[in-house]
């Protein structure tokens, strides 16, 4: 048997879509349709999936809280170094250190020196707003960890009454005047740090007396090896004695987190292949009136010497390109379902690039079982069955 080229099993395929144009365009909408809940289904989960990862992620899934056992009569003392023994940890992305340095804090000098505001001055090192996940609602963070320089706190500067740091006033810490640098938008991730009143590292040493020792070490690790991390945190900070260092539990949006990860899309993917099976069963339909419809021009080609096989490629192949206009203009249109309902309700877009292949294969595949027996059918006429009908 001689084979066709490709051009010509291409050309003989398209008879049928340019002669029936809205029959074909029917068709491939069908599988258009198809593929589209496919994209649908499947990016509008993922992109619902991971704005609510992110916003788990904001809760804090791998960060850490280790501090000593309070204990008055022989208090644990971490070491100075704390922060860089934690950040040799492997999967440890970040660490850092708050000190309370036991000093008073007041809005200025005039106030009685045994005034309290409930507020905690705490030395603390340049990191420790990524360990946290905080930021800078005005001003800016220690830019000089030994300047007499202090960050408030949320809280704390409600309660000092200084809304923002671009005037940059000043507050009476200790003995002198520190100048506010700084003040920190909410961090519910560390409500003691909302509360306080920032100074850095080297100035809490030379002003305030600061001994140096960490009171709380924040560390953020990577989520599968948080567990881990907090294993071997207490050795790491206090070999001595590890029982003497509590490590805070994993937030439990750790495991919503999970959750959230393992259960995704079965349903919806279940949902699409019904849509696209239903799309094949419409090529199909028309395929079948089509073999139908065009005997006369089966037999004809029959009797000037087309061969079975030619006969049963060109309907074949006709299936796979309507098929394949629907899975293209599936995908497209998908897609753009997809980020239209992103956008709407501010989540990023997500759509997973095998998804998107996928379709477009799984409308080829389609399209082939479709025009499987309609071109093993035409195949099958002989040219005086054809053309006496």
């Amino acid at each position: 048997m001689r084979r066709l080229a490709f051009t010509d099993l291409l050309a003989l395929g398209a008879i049928g879509v340019r002669t029936r144009k809205l029959r074909a365009a029917l068709s491939a909408l069908g599988i258009a349709l198809g593929v589209a809940t496919v994209v649908v289904v499947t990016g509008i989960p993922a992109s619902s999936q991971r704005a609510l990862l992110d916003e788990l992620t904001a809760l804090g899934t791998n960060t850490l809280r280790a501090q000593p056992v309070q204990r008055i009569d022989d208090p644990v003392l971490l070491p100075e170094s704390a922060v860089a023994m934690v950040e040799r940890i492997g999967p440890v992305t970040a660490a850092a250190a708050v000190a309370n340095t036991h000093a008073r804090v007041r809005r200025n000098d005039l106030l009685d020196p045994g005034h309290s505001s409930d507020l905690t001055v705490l030395a603390a090192t340049p990191g420790l707003l990524e360990a946290v996940n905080g930021h800078v609602r005005s001003g800016r963070f220690l830019p000089r960890p030994d300047f007499p320089s202090v960050v408030l706190g949320h809280v704390a500067a409600g309660r000092l009454g200084i809304a923002s740091a671009d005037s940059q006033p000043a507050v009476f810490v200790g003995d002198r005047w520190f100048t506010v640098v700084g003040v920190l938008g909410p961090m519910p991730l560390a409500p003691d740090v909302e509360r306080s009143v920032l100074v850095g590292w080297e100035a809490a040493r030379t002003s305030l007396g600061f001994d140096g020792h960490p009171t709380v070490v924040y560390v953020k690790a990577r989520e599968e090896s948080i567990e881990d991390v907090r294993k071997v945190l207490p050795a790491t900070l206090y070999g001595e004695v590890p029982g003497l260092v509590q490590v805070s539990r994993p937030s439990d949006a750790l495991a919503a987190k999970r959750a959230t990860q393992n259960s995704y899309s079965a349903l919806f993917l279940g949902l699409a292949g019904v849509a696209l099976l239903v799309g094949g069963v419409g090529v199909a339909n028309t395929m079948v009136i089509s073999v139908l419809e065009r005997r006369s021009e089966i037999g004809l080609r029959r009797a000037l010497g087309a061969t079975r096989g030619h006969i049963r490629a060109q309907f074949l192949t006709e299936a796979v390109l309507l098929s394949s206009l629907g899975g293209l203009a599936g995908t497209a249109l998908g897609a753009l379902g997809v980020a239209g309902y992103a956008t709407l309700h501010g989540w990023p877009l997500v759509i997973p690039a095998t998804v998107l292949v996928c379709g477009v294969l799984a409308a080829l595949v389609v399209g082939a079982a479709a025009g499987l027996y309609p071109s093993l059918r035409a195949a099958r006429l002989t040219p005086t069955q054809a053309l006496s009908s």
